[in-house]
Order: structure tokens, then sequence, then C-alpha cells
């Protein structure tokens, strides 16, 4: 589930010659929305390796496809208003899915948010946050929380509000900071 173009090619090109079945998930929203150069030469990106998008101390955002620029604005805003610091991990990959990433850096911040634009009742942030506080439980000071779609139907007029934004994932950054206090 690549985040960005550079990303789509890498994964992409992994899909085709794994010796595996794979899933090839691709946002249709990047195609208007993410800019960025490609290399033109051959590379893979490896298939169950995250990417640490961004360095951060205070709460680790985790994510993928699309939602990974919703996490960076968010993180921005909360930067720039509270001074709160954001690790942000792009997923790329969900199954198989980088344990070993994502725990090193909650471990790091205690402090943990999971989304995605599914809804939030079967959605893959329950398996994610299922192993976080099996992994990480010691180190939380504050719950996990997720930030996904709703349980709802809903029609593509609507998916504005359906869907996870940065104003959703911001108030989830201060009300993690808030309960660890």
């Amino acid at each position: 589930m690549p985040s960005g173009p550079k990303d789509a090619k890498g994964l992409l090109l992994s899909c085709i010659r794994s010796d595996d079945p794979v899933i090839f998930l691709e946002p249709k929203v990047l195609y208007r929305s993410a800019v960025e150069s490609v290399p033109t030469g051959d590379y893979e990106i490896p298939l169950g390796k995250a990417r640490l998008v961004e360095p951060g101390k205070d709460v680790t955002l985790i994510g993928y496809g699309s939602q990974v620029r919703v996490l960076q604005k968010a993180a921005s805003r909360a930067m720039k208003d509270h001074n709160i610091s954001c690790e942000i991990i792009d997923l790329r990959t969900i199954l198989p899915w980088d344990v070993e990433t994502v725990t090193q850096s909650v471990l790091k911040t205690g402090k943990c948010i999971v989304s995605h634009e599914a809804p939030v009742t079967c959605g893959f942030g329950a398996e994610l946050v299922a192993t976080i506080q099996r992994e990480c439980f010691w180190s939380l000071e504050s719950p996990v929380e997720r930030v996904c779609g709703m349980d709802t139907p809903f029609p593509l007029v609507l998916e504005k509000h359906y869907l996870p934004n940065e104003i959703k994932v911001y108030d989830a950054i201060l009300r993690v900071v808030e309960n660890s206090r």
C-alpha cells in the first residue's frame, strides 16, 4: 500500500518479482495529490519493511497509503502549536508488516496513534494495536488510539467526513499526550 509514486514503483516491482501471491493496493487519490521524483532505473522496496518518514520523541504515528500525508500534516501542526514531536511510520505493507520498527518506535515514545481509512471495526489497525499492546505494554504511557473510518456505509459525497483527516489525527495527538500526564 504505497504512500507515493516512488514507493508505488519500488513496491510494485517487488510484488511482480515475488514468488508469493501478492495483492497490490494503490490509493487512487495519490494519482491527483502525490507529486515526487521517481527514479527511472530499476529498484525494489522490500516487502514487510516499514519506512521511518519522520523521527520524533513524543508520539508514534502509524499509517499507510494516502493516510501518511494526513499524519504528516497533523504532526506538523502539533509541533507548531504545542511543540509535540511525532515519529511517523509508513508501514508500506500490511502483511507482512514490520513489527520491529513499530515496537522500537512505541517503546521510545510511549504513546501511539494508528490511522487508516478502513472502518475502525475489523480494520487492520486492530491487529497493530493488539501487537503493540502485547509487545510494548509496560512502556505505554497512554492507551493506543485509533483514528479510522466510521463503522457505517457512506455515499461518496460524504467521503470528506468519513475519512480520517488532519484535525481528527491532531485531536488524537493532543489526547494521548494529555492522557500521559
